[in-house]
């Protein structure tokens, strides 16, 4: 499994963590959604499930459920600030389309 953390977005998932109060991490996955097929979920993580895999860098966690590692293997997480709006960007080499607004994706 390869997901790469960018610094940047280690960063903000660190100073979000801290705003929130709690957690250990980044929650991230997939779920089916929008005119494409599937959808990013990103959340704060307490702790891990059973089902959970937990890939550590730049000193944060991010926890991602067993059934979602198909989707984003090979994804590289970044934090990106453009203009007034900032966002998590996800480069995903498993991505084969996505929709027009951008909220939602198809793999090959």
């Amino acid at each position: 499994m390869n997901i790469e953390l960018t610094e940047r977005a280690a960063n903000h998932i660190r100073d979000a963590l801290v705003r929130h109060g709690s957690g250990i991490g980044l929650r991230l996955g997939v779920r089916t959604s929008g005119c494409s097929g599937f959808m990013y979920t990103v959340d704060y993580a307490d702790r891990p499930g059973d089902n959970d895999l937990v890939v550590q860098q730049h000193g944060v966690s991010v926890v991602i459920d067993r059934k979602s590692l198909p989707f984003l293997d090979g994804m590289e997480v970044d934090f990106v600030r453009e203009g007034l709006n900032e966002r998590f960007s996800f480069r995903n080499p498993n991505v084969s389309a996505e929709c027009g607004c951008g909220e939602s994706f198809a793999v090959q």
